[in-house]
């Protein structure tokens, strides 16, 4: 699940990546797995939102 607190994570750790500093090697490892969370989310929302399309009017077939 996609929370505030997991994106606002993700955001700290890109900032954190791109300054002087860097990211240590736990928090490169933290930083893949959240990600990997947030992929994970958003595929269920996204899968979530298609089965709920309703195709109610198809095109005639051509004969």
């Amino acid at each position: 699940m996609i929370t505030k607190e997991l994106i606002n994570r993700i955001n700290a750790l890109s900032r954190k990546q791109r300054s002087p500093e860097g990211l240590t090697e736990e928090e490169k490892q933290e930083q893949a797995r959240l990600r990997q969370e947030y992929l994970a989310g958003f595929r269920e929302n996204m899968k979530s939102v298609l089965d709920q399309i309703e195709i109610v009017d198809e095109l005639p077939k051509k004969n």
